[in-house]
C-alpha cells in the first residue's frame, strides 16, 4: 500500500501566479516524478506590457518610442524569448 501512496504523491502539475513588483508573473510547472521538472514555462509581465506598446504609440513620432518604452518601464531581458 504504501508503495501505491509513493507512486501519486510524486506526479503534480500547477500554475501558480505570484505577484511581481511590475505585474503578475505566471509561472508553469509540470513533474514527471523526478527531482527536476518535466516542464516550465514562465510568462513575464513586461512581455504583456510590450503588446500595448502599438496602442499606446499610435499617433507619435519615432522618436517618441524611447520615451514611451522608458514610460512603459520594461526590462528586454524578460520580453525576449
Amino acid at each position: 500500500m504504501e508503495a501505491l501512496i509513493h507512486h501519486f504523491l510524486l506526479y503534480t502539475k500547477g500554475y501558480a501566479v505570484p505577484p511581481g513588483p511590475k505585474g503578475e508573473m505566471g509561472v508553469y510547472v509540470v513533474s514527471d516524478g523526478s527531482e527536476r521538472p518535466y516542464r516550465c514555462h514562465i510568462r513575464a509581465p513586461g512581455f504583456a506590457h510590450l503588446g500595448g506598446f502599438d496602442h499606446v504609440s499610435k499617433g507619435h513620432l519615432l522618436a517618441d518610442a524611447v520615451a514611451v518604452i522608458g514610460t512603459m518601464d520594461l526590462v528586454f531581458g524578460e520580453v525576449d524569448r
